[in-house]
């Protein structure tokens, strides 16, 4: 019976007569031994080249067990693999980051209830954000599944989704918020314009910064929220009329964006986020909560704005309902599903559950 090999390993080898001395890769199989040289004397780029030699041997030697598949081995497949064909490979690439830092040592065999639990602590994010970034652990090992190199797929544990907020702006509320944001003298030509869209389209964040001058036809009233290429996903975003109020400001900001440039922009350029000065108008326009906090052993008193740009979307959708938009349109609108539109606007709707109401009022 041959003697067991030693797994693949670095060693420093410099012979006689050699002016620097190279990294190897040796191993042993069946009582031989076998080296590959990595061309450096680096040995950062000779362990990278190690890391690749040993996934390349557990590719070619078939899928298997959980108990023997490194978790850190399916996140950096699937980063290298899936991650660049998906609509947002940051936000996998930001996931695959917090992942690593609690998976990186153990087996896909590992992943139990108990420690999905253990990784929720160990963030200590919100739950939506620990349900995402688990579900990016288990789309890694769907994918190395689906590519034959896991024999199984362990059950990866979410947290139950967080039930949706119903906050939304009334008509004065949403008037102070435009009004706080006209004072800003950095923001008051960016920032009203993004509550203006958000609120007359109700679509998301990143599809009004992301809006460009070609996808808004004034001359056929429609707006066009997907950029052409760009990858379609289960976030739709529709193509809409444009409101007849909404109209003159798009005009003057395509003059200011030009043929190419995008519609909400600071001299030309696009606008990377809208948080730091929406918090600040929201604050400035009362719509905040005082907060108690210690620093250095005082007491000190803080605004933070309770309201955040995703609740103009919301507002949209609310003031649809209460007009009487059916929703079925609402839906359409704002590139929900059916289902997803009942739950968050039919009970702002004046009809809701009006034929169940007139059943109970009728006399028996």
């Amino acid at each position: 019976m041959g003697r067991r090999g030693k797994g693949p390993r670095l060693r420093f080898i410099k012979k006689p007569g050699w002016r620097e001395g190279s990294w190897y890769i040796e191993s042993t199989e069946g009582g031989r031994t076998k080296q590959r040289s990595c061309s450096t004397g680096d040995r950062g780029p000779a362990e990278t080249q190690l890391a690749e030699f040993i996934l390349d041997r557990c590719r070619r030697a078939g899928p298997r067990d959980p108990s023997q598949f490194p978790i850190a081995e399916a996140l950096a497949d699937y980063s290298r693999e899936h991650a660049p064909r998906t609509a947002a490979p940051e936000r996998v690439a930001y996931a695959v980051d917090a992942l690593a830092g609690f998976w990186a040592a153990n087996m896909a065999g590992d992943i139990t209830r108990e420690t999905c639990a253990g990784y929720g602590r160990h963030r200590g994010k919100a739950d939506g954000t620990v349900r995402r970034e688990l579900g990016v652990l288990r789309a890694a090992l769907n994918h190395v599944h689906h590519e034959g190199r896991l024999t199984r797929v362990p059950f990866v544990f979410l947290p139950s989704p967080t039930p949706a907020k119903d906050r939304w702006l009334t008509r004065s509320d949403a008037a102070a918020l435009l009004r706080a944001a006209r004072r800003d003298k950095r923001c008051r030509l960016h920032l009203p314009l993004f509550i203006l869209l958000a609120l007359y389209t109700g679509a998301r964040k990143g599809a009004v910064l992301s809006l460009r001058a070609p996808q808004v036809d004034l001359a056929r009233g429609r707006i066009d929220f997907n950029p052409p290429g760009k990858r379609r996903t289960a976030k739709g975003r529709p193509i809409i009329p444009i409101p007849r109020r909404l109209a003159g400001f798009l005009r003057s900001a395509l003059e200011r964006a030009g043929q190419l440039g995008y519609v909400v922009n600071i001299d030309g350029e696009r606008v990377k986020d809208i948080k730091k000065g929406f918090a600040t108008a929201a604050i400035r326009a009362g719509l905040f909560e005082a907060i108690e906090v210690k620093r250095e052993g005082k007491a000190v008193v803080i605004k933070r704005a309770i309201v955040s740009p995703h609740v103009l979307r919301h507002t949209a959708g609310t003031w649809m309902a209460q007009r009487g938009v059916p929703l079925w349109e609402i839906a359409g609108y704002l590139g929900h599903g059916q289902e997803r539109t009942s739950e968050l606007y039919a009970h702002h709707h004046p009809d809701f559950l009006a034929s169940a109401k007139r059943a109970m009022d009728r006399p028996r």
